[in-house]
């Protein structure tokens, strides 16, 4: 039997994620600024590799769909443009009451990870997914705007319109 693939790695990556993406920080599985270096990218990735073992023959999109609505506690219809809308994200962020880490940075961190791993594993990003990776793309650079005292705004964003790029590519 195969070891097990654990976490980000170029070595064992399809070669069309490494064409589309060969910028470093995609590859890193320590930072922060990273679609797998955070604790919650990692978890979905590694989720998305365990859901793909127990359902080889379902659309991505399911596990997508699975991960909003689990990790989101929304339904998936309303993960939806309305989401991208400043004022609410603003009013999420300062309301001590919304954990917007939870609802708004994991939720689309766990999209993002999970669309991107699907490109890592099978070189390929379905399309059904791509305007849900989108929209969590679009929310976090928004997310990231907000937080104007954050000192790694400019690069996290710019890893994501890298992202972004390499979404359209796909």
């Amino acid at each position: 039997m195969e070891d097990e693939i654990y976490g980000i790695d170029k070595d064992h990556a399809h070669k069309r994620a490494i064409e589309l993406i060969p910028e470093e920080f995609f590859w890193d599985n320590i930072s922060e600024l990273a679609p797998f270096g955070s604790d919650e990218g990692d978890t979905a990735l590694s989720e998305f590799r365990d859901w793909k073992k127990e359902n080889p023959n379902l659309l991505t999109y399911e596990c997508i769909k699975w991960t909003i609505e689990s990790v989101g506690e929304m339904n998936i219809s309303d993960y939806n443009e309305k989401i991208l809308d400043r004022k609410l994200i603003k009013k999420q962020i300062i309301d001590i009451a919304f954990d917007d880490q939870q609802y708004i940075f994991t939720v689309d961190i766990s999209v993002i990870a999970t669309g991107f791993g699907q490109l890592v594993d099978e070189g390929k990003i379905e399309e059904r997914n791509k305007p849900l990776i989108q929209l969590a793309i679009d929310r976090q650079k928004i997310w990231a705007e907000l937080a104007e005292d954050w000192e790694y705004r400019e690069e996290y964003i710019g890893n994501l319109n890298v992202l972004e790029r390499a979404l359209k590519e796909a």
